[in-house]
């Protein structure tokens, strides 16, 4: 699987932005991107059990409004928003934390949707000023990545899961993780985060996700 990072992490538009949640600090990371699809088809890319597994993780669960979803081996929660074709939300429960995903879909001309998803976070711990925006939003490129290709794939032809989970860790996916972190880096900068602190973050969101020592820590 050859992929341009380049080409495809030019795509997404990220920002930052400083909330809060419940009276907490809280980061919201937020992506958006456009897909030459109509919006009937990417809601139905984006809900359909059938095929969110072709671009992202197999899912399971009462997929409606008020159920419990659950992907495998990741994250799961509760689906609090369900209105068809524009905005989907759920909770985020993942290694004993609870986020918070949104997505809102709206035309962008004929034949294209564009996609803004936030993932909303509660600071709590030293988790963001270790990880900073990319902890999440590094994730979330690798499975908007997906999904491009995913919908670029000529009909008929299968998904293959076991060469998408690997391409991470080949050289050109450590590098497009490179340069999907220093855009969050700089994204975070951007919002008001002081340079240095976004600049460690990114290194240890980058060393994480590729699998190496983080900076300093004398792995």
């Amino acid at each position: 699987m050859k992929i341009d990072p380049v080409a495809y992490l030019g795509a997404v538009i990220r920002e930052v932005a400083f909330r809060e949640r419940d009276g907490k600090p809280a980061r919201a990371v937020i992506a958006t991107r456009s897909y030459d699809t109509d919006i009937a088809d990417l809601w139905d890319v984006l809900t359909n059990p059938e095929r969110i597994p072709r671009w992202f993780l197999p899912i399971s669960g009462d997929l409606r409004l008020g159920g419990r979803y659950q992907f495998q081996g990741h994250a799961g929660g509760e689906i609090t928003t369900c209105e068809p074709p524009r905005r989907l939300a759920v909770t985020w429960e993942s290694m004993g934390t609870v986020s918070w995903v949104s997505v809102t879909l709206a035309e962008n001309g004929p034949d294209a949707t564009r996609l803004e998803l936030e993932h909303l976070s509660v600071i709590e711990g030293d988790f963001w000023d270790r990880y900073g925006a990319g902890a999440v939003g590094v994730g979330w490129d690798l499975a908007l990545l997906g999904l491009a290709l995913y919908l670029a794939m000529p009909p008929g032809e299968e998904f293959d899961r076991a060469a998408a989970s690997a391409w991470p860790a080949t050289g050109d996916g450590k590098e497009f993780i490179r340069r999907a972190s220093e855009d969050w880096c700089r994204a975070s900068i951007a919002a008001g985060t002081e340079e240095a602190a976004a600049r460690r973050s990114a290194a240890n969101t980058t060393a994480a996700y590729c699998g190496e020592p983080e900076p300093g820590s004398g792995g």
